[in-house]
């Protein structure tokens, strides 16, 4: 296979290409020349700004945070760097998935090959190749506020770069000392602001958010599909996703959803144009009750205006990361061209903060609608179309799908309690120097955790909906996309008469469908 190039200059990175990238361990960073001179710039207008010029400069001859007013000794300025690091590298708990924090580098390298942070063209060298041999150094989840960045994450990767802590190379932990010596790198010896500048940033939680984006997208998609899917079923009119209403409510992402189900189910023989409800129709002077469902459950009807949001969100919070990945985020800043230093608070994490929260929600709301839709297919008393919990055997003897319902309902309600706002858990920290914080980082690793629930309850809501398929025989009447997430589904999990034992079959199929690519209804936002 050939080797792939990605390179990196500070300002055109996108979702796509981190993602392309962590995918692809044969994709290498380069780093232009171009890139290099202005890191060699800032680097300069630094040193000489510390040494010529005596200024006070924070982080370089200051302490940090509430000890800023202590000034350093020029012998003391390398020891402040170093002891940065060593200080905060006090993360705990459970690690960080590899690819966060490979994404979280990339996009540190990234902000800082915009040449205002004042490091030296070799840190940034040494960052490339530690991403380009996926030296991963281990990064616990707890620890960051997301306010002066993620300090304690992202000095445990600045750990690494300096020869300390653990890191993950050939797929094993080892002590980055012996990595080292494998790979044929030295520690990286920190100068002047460097420690301060791989830390002080919101590149962890940017990281996340990045990956995290991505995969909403498959989720959207996965439910929209289930959503289409559940329409035929029942074959539902085609009013609720007609052109003309959702022209009527023009929102971007509601429009979106709509003319995605009309591209979907243009090809299905199962949805219904709404005259035929009338063609039939005696008028009757008394009440009288027919046997045909005039609207549909709003889980179905409303599919359009429940997902619309989430689009919007979803491309929302898409924009946000790709700024925020090309962004300057740390303090102070090298103005260089203007030989200026500029103290301020680049490094508050709230854009990526808040754009993961309402992410998260939108996901609890997307789960939401797929655990009721399931709720209808496995109740046989509110469907009145399929036998109780899409038992195919004997109703009685066999249970059916009625356990996996369980497990449906309990993940989703573990997201609603996951649901409420992490940035609004703002505690004051660093001797109130921190006042008011972002928690973007746990922000972003707690919608995580949501999207994961999502595609649980998703996955089992498309077997449930494979079942009601099998039973009703309607294979060869299904739209085409319906078709392929039918064949997809049934090529993990047979379909189920006899109850047997079939967890093994969910996870695959979990895992399988978590990374279906062809899923991808939504190209771009």
């Amino acid at each position: 296979m050939k080797q792939k190039l990605l390179s990196i200059n500070g300002t055109d990175l996108n979702i796509k290409k981190i993602s392309n990238f962590v995918k692809n361990p044969r994709t290498k960073i380069i780093l232009k020349k171009k890139t290099l001179n202005q890191a060699e710039f800032s680097h300069n207008f630094l040193n000489y700004a510390l040494k010529e010029q005596n200024k006070i400069i924070y982080g370089i001859n200051t302490g940090f945070g509430p000890m800023a007013s202590y000034i350093l000794a020029p012998e003391q300025v390398i020891d402040l760097q170093n002891n940065l690091i060593l200080s905060h590298a006090v993360g705990m708990g459970e690690f960080i998935k590899e690819e966060f924090v490979l994404a979280a580098m990339l996009v540190r390298l990234n902000t800082l090959s915009q040449g205002y942070s004042g490091v030296s063209p070799k840190l940034l060298n040494h960052l490339q190749n530690f991403i380009n041999l996926r030296i991963i150094p281990c990064v616990p989840e707890h620890g960051a506020v997301g306010t002066s960045g993620d300090l304690v994450q992202l000095a445990h990767i600045a750990l690494g770069l300096i020869g300390k802590g653990k890191a993950i190379f050939n797929n094993k932990i080892q002590n980055v000392s012996e990595i080292l010596k494998q790979t044929g790198l030295k520690p990286y010896i920190l100068k002047p602001r460097e420690g301060l500048a791989l830390i002080n940033g919101t590149s962890m939680m940017t990281g996340i958010a990045t990956l995290i984006c991505e995969k909403s997208n498959q989720l959207l998609s996965l439910n929209l599909s289930n959503g289409c899917l559940s329409l035929e079923v029942i074959k539902a009119y085609n009013d609720s996703y007609s052109e003309k209403l959702h022209q009527l409510r023009p929102h971007k992402g509601q429009m979106a959803i709509a003319k995605l189900l009309r591209s979907i189910l243009h090809t299905s023989k199962l949805t219904r144009n709404r005259e035929v409800l009338n063609k039939n129709f005696n008028h009757s002077n008394e009440v009288h009750k027919i046997n045909e469902s005039v609207q549909e459950f709003y889980s179905m009807r409303c599919i359009s205006q429940i997902l619309g949001p989430v689009y919007d969100t979803l491309a929302n919070t898409w924009q946000v990361t790709e700024i925020e990945m090309n962004s300057v985020t740390d303090n102070p800043i090298v103005d260089w061209e203007n030989k200026k230093f500029l103290h301020g608070g680049n490094f508050h994490g709230d854009y990526v903060a808040v754009a993961m929260d309402q992410l998260k929600m939108s996901l609890v709301k997307m789960t939401m609608l797929s655990e009721r839709r399931l709720n209808f297919f496995l109740h046989s008393k509110i469907n009145q179309l399929f036998p109780p919990f899409q038992n195919l055997a004997t109703p009685g003897l066999t249970l059916g799908m009625q356990a996996i319902q369980f497990v449906a309902t309990s993940t989703t309600a573990n997201s609603q309690t996951l649901g409420y706002p992490m940035n609004l858990h703002s505690i004051p920290t660093n001797g109130d120097n921190q006042d008011v914080v972002s928690m973007g980082t746990d922000a972003a690793l707690l919608t995580h955790k949501v999207l994961e629930n999502g595609f649980v309850v998703s996955a089992i809501e498309a077997l449930a909906l494979c079942q009601a398929v099998d039973y009703l025989k309607i294979q060869n009447q299904l739209s085409d996309n319906s078709k392929k997430l039918y064949n997809f589904v049934r090529k993990y999990v047979p379909k189920i008469v006899a109850d047997r034992e079939i967890h093994e079959q969910l996870q695959t199929l979990l895992s399988k469908i978590k990374n279906w690519e062809e899923i991808n209804l939504i190209a771009k936002f």
